[in-house]
């Protein structure tokens, strides 16, 4: 089992962040690259809770996401073609004084056959910088959806 955990500040408020985190519609993977349109598929929705199945390039995990709590986002793998027992994402949000928040972000990946066990250790030791990577693609990729939208809303006014 791999545990691997990332950090990132960024400007975007926790309920920024939430609101793209729990966007499941078409154009996902504009955000979240490991998130590919053609995987996409929404269970369940509800008001803090949701049934999702997502991946990407022959590797999906069923996720349950629960943001019941404001500043923790719980990402629970629930079935997946490589990942099992206690995969999944927790994102903790933290508010800083200058504005800034700070995401903390810990990927749990125990795989459940072969293929998993070896992304694992994959992930795990010389894999990190692919996550590390792709949650500051989606950061930066949120941030500017962010700031385009605020730009947008101060024209319209």
């Amino acid at each position: 089992m791999s545990t691997i955990r990332l950090h990132r500040t960024t400007t975007l408020t926790p309920k920024q962040y939430l609101a793209a985190l729990t966007d499941f519609g078409p154009g996902r993977s504009t955000l979240f690259g490991n998130s590919a349109d053609e995987y996409l598929e929404l269970h369940h929705l509800g008001l803090k809770q949701a049934d999702v199945t997502e991946g990407s390039r022959g590797i999906w995990e069923r996720l349950h996401y629960d943001w019941s709590n404001p500043h923790r986002v719980v990402l629970t793998t629930t079935d997946s073609n490589v990942w099992g027992g206690a995969s999944g994402h927790i994102y903790a949000f933290r508010r800083r004084r200058d504005g800034m928040t700070d995401i903390d972000l810990v990927v749990v990946r125990e795989g459940k056959n072969i293929k998993g066990w070896v992304l694992g250790f994959v992930l795990g030791t010389i894999g990190r910088s692919v996550l590390q990577k792709a949650f500051e693609n989606s950061v930066q990729a949120i941030e500017r959806r962010n700031d385009l939208s605020s730009h947008l809303d101060r024209i319209a006014v």
